[in-house]
């Protein structure tokens, strides 16, 4: 068959299509068990929270979520050495799972409607609630009914737990800062009274500094952690969530809490229940 001008023409545009689309990642993605089936996974945490997921050196990593992410990890067959961790900042966790940059991520996740419209989650694996850091020596703050007029209470700007000691103990003054780490030191000069945010993160921050903050142990909100995954993943979420009560029943979850929150007075709570939607 002769091949005329336009044909070359039109082959070469199809051939042009084709390279490029190679060349910019379209071509088909791996879904996560796929890459654990070929013994690799890329999961994302945060680098930044003590206590639960830290970059401590290049490549090493530490904390709860960290060990919750090695237990489901090592429970679909892939060791950890052959675990990309990625740093996944809060606001990007949505697009990150969907675009396949992580096959799922631990990072104290929040699980709402909202981010359901757009990724599935596993777990909980863990329920939060917003609780208070106060100095180690401190026997005045007890508890949320101890907020009276005049103690400072931080937490980030904008954050949901600023709003609600807001909200809810107008007579007590409240500081925000860009990060809880500002928080902290805050506290640690003696600037603030206390530090509000969910439990599990002050625990963290406490295990810094051993024998310098306690948690007062009185949470007063309820935050369900869930590991997010791609919409529509169901044997990934079954998969993950077998992983998560095996995690609970052969006593992995608690020790690996009582490894990162020792000496902060950070009281283990009951397991979670699985939500097998």
């Amino acid at each position: 068959m002769k091949i005329n001008r336009a044909m070359r023409l039109g082959i070469c545009a199809t051939v042009l299509m084709v390279a490029a689309t190679a060349a910019c990642g379209g071509a088909e993605q791996k879904s996560a068990l796929e890459n654990a089936r070929g013994g690799t996974l890329t999961i994302g945490i945060k680098f930044d929270q003590p206590g639960l997921g830290l970059r401590v050196a290049d490549g090493i990593y530490r904390g709860f979520d960290v060990d919750v992410a090695k237990y489901v990890a090592d429970k679909l067959g892939v060791r950890p050495e052959r675990i990309t961790f990625k740093e996944t900042p809060s606001a990007q966790r949505e697009s990150m799972i969907e675009s396949g940059q992580v096959d799922f991520v631990v990072a104290t996740y929040s699980i709402n409607d909202k981010r359901k419209d757009r990724v599935d989650f596993a777990g909980p694996y863990y329920v939060a609630g917003q609780d208070l850091l106060v100095q180690a020596a401190d026997t005045d703050i007890t508890g949320p009914h101890s907020l009276f007029a005049g103690k400072r209470v931080c937490s980030v700007t904008g954050s949901t737990p600023a709003l609600y000691i807001e909200r809810n103990f107008p007579q007590t003054r409240v500081q925000t800062y860009d990060s809880y780490s500002l928080c902290v030191e805050a506290l640690r000069t003696g600037a603030v009274d206390a530090v509000t945010t969910d439990n599990v993160i002050l625990a963290g921050y406490a295990a810094q500094s051993p024998g310098r903050f306690k948690l007062v142990n009185k949470t007063f909100t309820t935050e369900k952690y869930g590991i997010g995954l791609k919409k529509g993943d169901t044997e990934l979420r079954r998969t993950i969530n077998d992983a998560i009560e095996a995690m609970i029943l052969d006593g992995s979850w608690q020790a690996a809490q009582e490894k990162s929150f020792a000496g902060t007075g950070f009281v283990v709570p009951q397991p979670p229940l699985v939500d097998h939607y």
